[in-house]
């Protein structure tokens, strides 16, 4: 039975990228075909080829200016133009602990900008230009992702290893994954994507055949058979409707004050035993103290489903609503088992 796969954030570290066969008085060349091109019987593309061509030359021609590249003293990922007044949209986990950044627009200018705010349980920050240019760079257009269909034809452009306005092709492969990323962080309605996306994508565009973004490209999976290594063609993006409307929080008020994302009310730590995820403390007040839970309360199960990682409850709470009430099974510290009820609050911003 093959490992279930893994997945890996984006952020590169800063780091030189040499390319062989590019230097100065040699030229290297690399047979990639010899049999007829796609098109006509004399290798001449149709003019339904040419078309698609010509679509994704001006997809990239209008999104490419609004992917930005931004640097932090742990590395360098990608953001995307939000709005005319310098705001850019980007990871969390690019941003990290930072609250300044030097940001390369696509035109290949450098500003610096300050943080904010970030929502690190959605995996989402946003940075300002500061001073904010005479000229505003023009932002992206952010599609309907609800509207997002399996096959569509997708492009993502970033700054993979720090090669700026980097583009790859695929289609939406799934819609409405539910991905942990390992850190706390977990996508609620991800879209699953095959162009391929690499270290240094995060924080970049998904876009459509329109040129309108539809998500933000944040991890990749990884199988643990090879290695670690990237699964081809298995990315994941977070949809552009749940961009928009952290976002725009984050701009008026700094932080979230409407999560939408449930919420428990602790702090927890993995069992050293495996045994599961212990409670290491209770929001006063919060809903696992209205519940009766405790501090070294073992949490077992929520709404029915095995909590043994801290990131398998993320999950299972990601796909649950403030306000709903669910059966938790805890295991006290006396070895007993008891079944609470709890009504989940909201992540707090």
């Amino acid at each position: 039975m093959r490992s279930p796969a893994a997945f890996v954030l984006l952020l590169t570290a800063l780091a030189a990228v040499a390319v062989s066969g590019c230097g100065s008085g040699s030229t290297k060349t690399v047979t990639v075909g010899t049999g007829t091109p796609a098109g006509t019987a004399d290798g001449a593309p149709t003019s339904a080829a040419q078309s698609l061509q010509q679509t994704y030359v001006q997809v990239v021609q209008r999104l490419s200016p609004r992917v930005v590249q931004i640097e932090t003293s742990q590395g360098l990922g990608s953001g995307i133009v939000y709005d005319g007044k310098g705001d850019i949209v980007t990871n969390a986990h690019v941003v990290g602990t930072s609250k300044s950044f030097t940001v390369t627009l696509g035109a290949g200018d450098q500003h610096k900008a300050t943080l904010v705010g970030s929502f690190p349980p959605d995996d989402l920050a946003v940075i300002k230009l500061s001073p904010v240019p005479s000229t505003p760079p023009q932002a992206a257009q952010f599609a309907d992702s609800s509207k997002l269909q399996v096959g569509q034809l997708v492009l993502a452009i970033g700054n993979p290893l720090g090669l700026r306005s980097s583009v790859t092709e695929g289609i939406i492969s799934s819609l409405r994954r539910t991905v942990p990323e390992g850190n706390g962080a977990v996508i609620a309605s991800a879209v699953q994507t095959s162009a391929s996306i690499n270290p240094g994508n995060s924080g970049g565009a998904l876009g459509d055949i329109t040129g309108a973004v539809v998500g933000i490209p944040t991890l990749a999976a990884v199988d643990p058979e090879l290695g670690g290594t990237a699964a081809p063609g298995i990315g994941f993006a977070i949809p552009s409707n749940r961009v928009k409307q952290i976002a725009d929080q984050l701009i008026a008020n700094g932080h979230v004050t409407r999560s939408g994302r449930a919420y428990l009310g602790v702090s927890l730590v993995t069992s050293v035993m495996g045994q599961g995820i212990i409670v290491a403390a209770v929001q006063k007040g919060g809903p696992a103290d209205k519940a009766g839970i405790r501090v070294q309360d073992t949490i077992l199960k929520v709404d029915g489903k095995p909590t043994p990682t801290a990131d398998e409850l993320a999950t299972v709470l990601a796909a649950l609503k403030p306000g709903q009430t669910v059966p938790v099974e805890v295991r006290h510290a006396n070895g007993q088992t008891q079944t609470v009820n709890v009504t989940l609050g909201q992540v707090p911003g």
